[in-house]
This record gives structure tokens, sequence and C-alpha cells, in this order.
């Protein structure tokens, strides 16, 4: 069998860069989404495509299907340990990683490689079946029957990713194979797309036109939905090997690594829905480079994102960098600092202050306030009189049992004479 194959890619309504990349070719169709924002998720899509896209070549006869899943590991891991050393040369760019999604045919099944949460479909005789499964945090969710496939499309987590391409962690890939058949439809695609159409309607799009119609419908259908995300699509119909194509194909490369590739301005993209429905299909050359030349990877970063961009906050579970633990630390160093300084300035105000109360059945004169914090008392007996308090008229000594605030210790002992004179009788000097 052979096939026939489309792939775009849109930078949408949204986004000021398009990170994704995507390669469609005889032998290889694979997906990858940049995850970084400002870190340069461009880069490490692009990077990716490049080291995967090698695989693009004619089966060997005796291949078997552990020799083919050994390939599309070997290329996953070899754009691992690639986007691990663009990070090491230049710092900026740490925590860019991405996802991919991977399927490599040898005329009978393909091999599938899928980290992250980019999606594999197949569309057979008129169903649609997801082959790939998101590493996501709601995906666990959904897994473990805490939410449902409605409820993760709205969750507020729905963007975090569990493992992504990113040269630092250790990489383990779903690797599995899939035997096809003529008449056979693939779909990969960015979660761009997926997040805003239901696979209803997904297999909807898939059952009408060419591949290059059902890849510019679904771009064009998730845009419309409400996508705030790059998109990118891959479409290919497996073939009879007999079947006469109406030309000859070449490889297709499109998104981040076709911009790169080109040297296009990296600020000065637009979408390609505005007001029309071409594609950025960027036909290329038969596949010569190693991967993205490093002359075309700028030396500034982009700038920063919104704080408000789901982007952002895409590998939030797993933090990019071996030093957020201290600078965890130290930020609770900090705030612990302001709590006692804070703590400290407030027992400071207590001591200046000063009531009238009881203690062991005394009229007593107390420093501090007369109230309780987390059952530590704010004051303490300063002086105590020989004053019962049973011998105050019951209105004095309520007030004494409730507290009787003076703004100093001169009022406070006033007070207490005049407490005195009460209990003296009428009409004696006080």
């Amino acid at each position: 069998m052979k096939l026939r194959w489309a792939a775009i890619s849109d930078v949408g309504r949204v986004r000021k860069d398009n990170q994704d990349s995507g390669y469609a070719g005889p032998w290889l169709l694979t997906v990858c989404d940049g995850v970084g924002g400002a870190a340069r998720g461009d880069i490490a899509s692009a990077t990716a495509i490049g080291q995967i896209r090698r695989l693009d070549a004619p089966p060997v006869p005796e291949h078997t299907e552990e020799d083919l899943l050994g390939l599309v590991a070997g290329a996953l891991h070899r754009a691992h340990d690639r986007i691990g050393e663009l990070v090491e040369h230049d710092p900026s760019i740490s925590g860019t990683s991405t996802t991919a999604t991977v399927t490599l045919f040898d005329g009978e099944r393909i091999a599938v490689g899928h980290v992250g949460d980019s999606r594999g479909y197949l569309f057979r005789d008129g169903e649609i079946s997801q082959i790939t499964h998101d590493h996501t945090f709601v995906q666990t969710l959904i897994d473990e029957g805490r939410i449902s496939e409605e409820e993760a499309r709205v969750h507020p987590h729905r963007n975090l990713i569990l493992q992504a391409i990113d040269g630092t962690r250790e990489l383990e890939p779903d690797l599995f194979v899939i035997a096809l058949q003529p008449g056979d439809r693939l779909m990969l695609c960015s979660d761009g797309i997926t997040a805003s159409l239901t696979d209803g309607r997904l297999a909807d799009i898939l059952a009408t036109g060419t591949p290059d119609y059902a890849a510019v419908e679904l771009a064009r259908a998730s845009l419309e939905a409400g996508t705030t995300d790059n998109v990118t699509c891959l479409v290919a119909d497996v073939l009879e090997e007999t079947a006469e194509l109406a030309e000859v194909q070449e490889p297709l490369l499109v998104g981040a690594a076709a911009e790169l590739r080109r040297k296009a301005p990296l600020t000065a993209r637009t979408s390609l829905f505005r007001g029309h429905r071409s594609g950025d299909t960027g036909e290329m050359e038969a596949i010569t480079d190693d991967d993205v030349p490093a002359e075309a990877i700028p030396n500034d970063p982009l700038d920063p994102v919104d704080a408000v961009d789901a982007e952002s906050a895409r590998y939030a579970l797993h933090p990019p960098r071996g030093t957020t633990w201290l600078r965890g630390f130290l930020a609770l160093l900090v705030v612990v600092g302001v709590l006692w300084v804070a703590a400290a300035a407030g027992w400071s105000w207590t001591q200046k202050q000063w009531y009238v109360g009881e203690h062991d059945g005394k009229v007593t004169v107390f420093r501090g306030v007369n109230s309780t914090v987390l059952g530590f008392d704010l004051s303490t007996a300063y002086q105590t009189t020989d004053l019962p308090l049973d011998r105050l008229p019951d209105a004095y000594a309520d007030q004494v049992r409730a507290g009787i605030h003076r703004d100093s210790l001169a009022q406070a002992r006033a007070k207490v004479q005049e407490l005195l004179c009460e209990t003296t009788t009428p009409g004696s000097p006080c």
C-alpha cells in the first residue's frame, strides 16, 4: 500500500508565533507542538522534526515490528538529545520542550511513537478512533474515573502535560504498531484542533473530500470554534499500491520547522484563515540537511507571552530548572521573615497597652491587651492589688471582669484608686 497525504499549519487568531511543526512524506507522518512560550517552543518542535523526518525512507523488507519501533524510538531520543544540546548551548531557552506524535509506514502497518498531548486518529469504515493516549493531568483524572471527557475540555488544568521531549528528563514514549488496510485515513494533529472539535465533528470532516480538503477544513473548523492555540493537521489516505495519483507528491514541512528553515521573520506571522482558506503547505525539496540549521535560530528570544496565556502553564507539573526547590525555599524564607517582623511589631504594640482586670479574684493591673491569639495570652499581670473583686458593686465588678482599657500605667493605677474609693464608707476621704 501507499499514502496520499496533506499537511497544514496555522498560527491561529490569538498567538503571536507558531510553535507547531509538522512533516508528511511517503513513509512518515509526524506532528510536534512546542511548549515553552518565551522559552521558544518553536525551536523545540522544529528541532524534533529535523531529527524525526530522517525516518522518511523506503522500508527494509526484512524489518520486523520491533525493528520499526526501534527506529521510531531512536528518532525520538535523538530529538531529545538534540534539544538538550541546544539548551546547554543557549540557557535562555531552558524550559523549551515539545510533544511528538510519529507514524512510520512500511507499506502494511504503522509504527507509532507518542509523547505529550498531540494526537493520532484512525478513520476506518466511517468510524473514528483515537490511537494515542494523552500524557496530561486531565487524562489521568479521566482514567481514574474522576471526570468525564466533557469536563476535561473545560478543566482549569487541561493544558498541563506530564511528558514532553525536553532534553533533560528521562523520555518514555508510547510505542506500538497498527496494521492498516486500503481505505483507511490517518490524521495527526496538535491539541489546537482537538481542544475545540469533538470526535464526532472530526469524523464528519474526515468522512469527506481529499486529504487536502480534510486538512484545511479541520484547521478552519477549529479556528471558527474558537481555539486559542496554533493548529496543525496532517491527513493521509491509505491506498492500494496500484492506485494512480493525479501528481507526484513531494514531502511537506509545515509550521515552525518550515518558517525557521526559510529564516522568515519570527515577529511578522499572521493567521492564514482570517479571510480565506489557503494554508501553509510548505512544500519542500528532498531531505538533505540533518536538522534545523544553527543560523536559523535567532539570538534573541521572542517577546514573552501574556501572563494569562495557557501555554505558559503547559509544563507546570514538571518545572524545567533543577533550582526550583531553591527558589521555593528562598521564597518561603521571605514569607516567614515578613510574618516574623509583623508579629514582632504587633507584640511591641501590645506591651504599650494597659488595662484593669481580674486575677485570682482581685483587681489587677495588666500589661498588654485583653485577648488571646492561637491560645496565647496577649497580656500579663503587672500589679495585683489587695482589693477583692467581690467588694465592688456588681456594675463595677462586671467592668473589671471585661477589662477596663487605659492608655498608660498611671491611668490604670488611677482607675484602681477610683475602684478602691467605691468600697469606702460614703463621705470618708478617698
